[in-house]
């Protein structure tokens, strides 16, 4: 397994379980008590003894403790600068028992076809992984200790990876097989296509039959609301989505609009790039989809461009309002309006106190949104309108220089195989995992 590979997973460990928090924070109420004698405040006769190692779960044998489960739910709290409530807590604490008991499972099934992951193996790539935080590994266990995690159950995601990984290796990857007949058609396809507009989507789908619509509905928005906040898409996508795509993050790649559904076509062609939809109904549930880029099929796409900025910004004393801040905002528009190009940019921000920042590699699609619209439309010396903030700064960019993209080929034939393989292992090994769910004995605690 490639260490980026790994290292992308791990790095993801405490985000990728807070996913289900969104699907689970709006999950419905409790069922009705009606003809029950419970008390509104109930007083329990006994209580545990949290230093207790309690079993959770019993997976085939293999037994996973509360205390496994405070360890793993300890690096979410972590993640989220300890702001989760109790009631966040309880729901995480759900998901993570769900992980480490498909984790027991990864393992499980690599030791029954004798696939063997070394400790030393682990310890490698424990030692790897501490470097991340620039620690020692004997800080980095400190340090888990430290939030009330542990280096135990971060060791235990590794190997479970590693051994999920060989698994794959050995039991899914040889008998996957793509035709050369099926990479050439995909060729000829884009061919044909040549300079329609593609976007590249990723998905996220939950079902739902009618009784279920409203809690589906609510788990969907839920999600959205994460991933506005900042909560990875792809993330999400593998910890909730039940559509084939779960294993890649929700990836579709790059389709036309006429190749999806009606209701997901007509959305995806409304989105601008970078945002995430409302909940879209769609016949067995709930999608929800994200458009990460757009582009005509093997023509140059503008956004390549490669731009010479300056930033020209002004900052604000504390307390300053807009009514004090509007002259000296219009101050900055004139000044770079009549600088005379951006040979000159340092000389004219003295003049009203602004600084200068220079990049001369920015590619336009690395910029924001509406930003990559705002230069598209600039000729060489001039400036977009301004923007920001009064706590922080505002400014304008003022573009100096652009180099055109080169003549824009497809990928290559290798490059579509790959594609095309590793979708393939992907849902094989979300099949296959799902198999091992089933037939396993799990004896909750």
């Amino acid at each position: 397994m490639k260490l980026g590979t790994f290292r992308s997973s791990a790095l993801m460990l405490a985000g990728s379980l807070m996913a289900a928090v969104a699907v689970a924070q709006t999950t419905g109420s409790a069922p009705p008590t009606s003809g029950l004698n419970i008390p509104a405040d109930p007083q329990f006769l006994s209580g545990g003894d949290p230093s207790v190692r309690k079993a959770t779960a019993i997976v085939n044998g293999h037994v996973i403790t509360g205390t496994d489960v405070d360890h793993r739910a300890a690096l979410i709290a972590l993640a989220n600068e300890g702001k989760l409530s109790a009631e966040e807590m309880t729901r995480v604490r759900a998901q993570v028992l769900r992980n480490l008991i498909d984790e027991a499972l990864q393992i499980q099934a690599a030791e029954a076809k004798e696939i063997k992951v070394e400790q030393r193996e682990v310890d490698s790539y424990f030692n790897e992984y501490a470097k991340n935080f620039n620690r020692s590994p004997t800080a980095f266990k400190e340090y888990l200790k430290s939030v009330g995690s542990s280096d135990t159950t971060l060791k235990q995601q590794i190997r479970a990876e590693f051994a999920w990984r060989r698994l794959q290796s050995r039991q899914i990857e040889p008998f996957v097989n793509v035709a050369q007949e099926e990479v050439q058609a995909m060729i000829d396809r884009m061919n044909a296509n040549k300079g329609q507009q593609e976007y590249n989507v990723s998905e996220i789908f939950l079902s739902g039959t009618a009784e279920t619509q409203a809690q589906t509905l609510a788990g969907a928005q839920g999600i959205v609301d994460r991933v506005r906040q900042g909560f990875p898409f792809a993330v999400a996508a593998q910890q909730t989505s039940e559509a084939s795509t779960r294993g890649v993050g929700g990836d579709l790649s790059w389709v036309r609009a006429e190749q999806l559904p009606e209701a997901l076509s007509e959305v995806v062609k409304a989105l601008p790039v970078g945002q995430v939809s409302n909940p879209i109904p769609v016949p067995g549930g709930y999608s929800i989809i994200l458009v990460k880029d757009v582009r005509r099929v093997l023509m140059n796409d503008e956004r390549d461009a490669l731009l010479s900025l300056k930033q020209v910004s002004i900052r604000f004393p504390k307390g300053t309002n807009q009514t004090q801040a509007t002259p000296l905002v219009g101050r900055l528009v004139n000044t770079v309006q009549n600088m005379g190009g951006c040979g000159r940019a340092e000389a004219a921000a003295a003049t009203i106190g602004a600084e200068v920042t220079t990049n001369d590699q920015v590619r336009v699609r690395d910029l924001p949104g509406p930003i990559q619209e705002a230069m598209l439309k600039l000729n060489v010396g001039q400036a977009t309108t301004p923007f920001g903030s009064l706590e922080d700064r505002v400014s304008v960019l003022v573009l100096c220089g652009r180099d055109d993209p080169e003549q824009a080929q497809g990928p290559s034939f290798a490059q579509i195989y790959e594609r095309l393989n590793e979708q393939r292992v992907n849902q094989r090994a979300q099949r296959y995992l799902r198999d091992l769910r089933r037939d396993a004995v799990v004896d909750y605690r």
